[in-house]
C-alpha cells in the first residue's frame, strides 16, 4: 500500500509538472502580444486547466489507461518506472527551453517500462500508434486552421485601421486564450486520472469497470492548475517570441485553431500533445505573413524534441524499471 501511495505522489507531482511545463501552452501568444501581463495570464490560465473537468468527458484518461499498455499485465513499478522517466525528461526539456510534449514522454515512459517488464506483448499497439500518428496530425491541423482563420479574420477586417483591428482582437484574444487553457486542462490532466486509475487497478482496488473517482479528478485538475500557475518562463519566451512575432489577431488565430483542435481530441478521448498543437497553430499564424516570417532554426530544433520524446522516454523508462525492480527485488 505505502508503495502505492508514492505511485500516486509521482503522478501528482508529474500532473504539476505538466502544468508548469505547459504552461507556455496556454499564455505564450496572450502574454508576447501584451494582452495580459504575465500574472494575469497565469491565473487565467490556471483556472480554466481546473474547471476543464466539469465540460469534457474522461474519455482521455480511459485511453490512457486502457490504450497504451495492457493493465492485467504491469504492476506498480512500471508505472513508478514511467513516472519517473517523463518527470525527468520534461525537467530537461524545460530547461532547455524546448516545449516538447509531457503526454508523449509519459507515453515513451510507459511503454518502456512495460517492455523491460513483460515484453513487447505488453504494449497496446493500436493505441501507440494512433498517439504516434498524431504527433504529425496534431501540429498540421493546428497550422491549416491557424492560416485559414488568419486569411479569413484578415479579409473580413481588410477595410478597418489597424489600431481598430488591435483593439478588438486585444479583447478577443481572452477569450480564445482561455479557450485553449480549457482545452488544456481537459487533454492534459486526464492523463494523469488515467495513469492513477491503472495504478489502483493493479492494486486491486478497481477494475476496469469501475468509473473515475472524484478525488482522482480533483487532485489532478488542482495539480496541472498549481503548475501553470507557476509557469515555466523558459519556454514561453521559446513559444511567444523565437518562433514568429505575433500581433494580437494573430494571437487570437492561433489561439483558436488551437482550442478548436483540443475540444475535437478530446471529445473523440484522443490524448493529443497540448504543445504540438498550438505550435502548429503558431507557425500557421505566422506562416500567413510569408515563409520568412517563421524562424525555421528554432522550430527544427523543436521538431527534434518531438522525434526523441517517445523513444527517450521509453530509454530511461526502462532504465528505470530495471533499477526500481533490482531495489525492490
Amino acid at each position: 500500500m505505502t508503495f502505492l501511495y508514492i505511485v500516486v505522489a509521482l503522478v501528482i507531482i508529474f500532473d504539476f509538472i505538466n502544468g508548469f511545463h505547459d504552461s507556455a501552452n496556454s499564455i505564450a501568444t496572450v502574454v508576447s502580444t501584451k494582452v495580459l501581463s504575465p500574472v494575469a495570464a497565469v491565473g487565467m490560465a490556471s483556472f480554466f486547466n481546473f474547471v476543464a473537468f466539469l465540460i469534457f468527458p474522461l474519455k482521455v484518461a480511459t485511453t490512457m489507461g486502457k490504450g497504451v499498455i495492457n493493465p492485467d499485465i504491469i504492476n506498480l513499478t512500471v508505472i513508478a518506472s514511467a513516472l519517473v522517466a517523463a518527470i525527468l525528461w520534461n525537467l530537461l526539456t524545460w530547461w532547455l527551453g524546448l516545449p516538447s510534449s509531457s503526454s508523449h514522454t509519459l507515453v515513451g515512459g510507459l511503454v518502456g517500462a512495460a517492455v523491460a517488464s513483460s515484453g513487447w506483448g505488453s504494449v497496446v499497439y493500436v493505441g501507440v500508434i494512433k498517439i504516434v500518428i498524431f504527433i504529425v496530425i496534431a501540429p498540421v491541423l493546428g497550422m491549416i486552421m491557424s492560416f485559414f482563420i488568419s486569411a479569413i479574420v484578415i479579409f473580413f477586417a481588410r477595410n478597418h485601421s489597424p489600431s481598430v483591428i488591435d483593439k478588438h482582437f486585444r479583447r478577443l484574444q481572452l477569450l480564445s486564450a482561455a479557450s485553449f487553457s480549457l482545452g488544456h486542462g481537459g487533454n492534459d490532466a486526464q492523463k494523469s486520472m488515467g495513469i492513477i486509475w491503472v495504478a489502483l487497478i493493479v492494486s486491486g482496488l478497481a477494475t476496469k469497470n469501475d468509473p473515475i473517482a472524484l478525488w482522482i479528478v480533483l487532485s489532478c485538475q488542482a495539480a496541472i492548475a498549481l503548475g501553470t500557475l507557476l509557469g515555466g518562463w523558459r519556454i514561453v519566451k521559446t513559444m511567444g517570441q523565437k518562433i514568429t512575432k505575433l500581433k494580437p489577431f494573430e494571437g487570437f488565430c492561433a489561439e483558436s485553431a488551437g482550442a478548436i483542435t483540443l475540444f475535437g481530441a478530446t471529445a473523440l478521448g484522443i490524448p493529443v500533445s497540448t504543445t504540438h498543437v498550438i505550435t502548429g497553430a503558431i507557425i500557421g499564424a505566422g506562416a500567413r505573413k510569408g515563409v520568412s516570417a517563421v524562424k525555421w532554426g528554432v522550430t527544427t530544433n523543436i521538431f527534434w524534441a518531438w522525434i526523441l520524446t517517445i523513444p527517450i522516454s521509453a530509454i530511461i523508462g526502462s532504465l528505470m524499471f530495471l533499477l526500481l525492480n533490482t531495489i525492490i527485488g
